[in-house]
């Protein structure tokens, strides 16, 4: 499924991604442009990068990633 359409990433890019050594959403995005646009796919993106870490690290803790609040989206 395509997670962020203005970039035209896919979930399984994601999780090849994150295969491949990327750990963080910084290093998501600079590796992907995920996210760099209109940024509407941050939390599907950030949901499956969790699900892909926990997948490829099943002992740590699972993230939950919780949805930011538009309040507080440029703090």
């Amino acid at each position: 499924m395509y997670v962020c359409v203005c970039k035209a990433v896919t979930d399984h890019q994601i999780r090849c991604a994150v295969r491949d050594g990327i750990i963080s959403f910084r290093e998501l995005r600079m590796e992907l442009g995920v996210a760099t646009c209109c940024g509407r796919c941050a939390p599907t993106a950030k949901q499956v990068m969790a699900e892909a870490l926990g997948d490829e690290f099943p002992e740590r803790p699972k993230a939950v990633v919780l949805p930011r609040s538009r309040a507080c989206a440029f703090a």
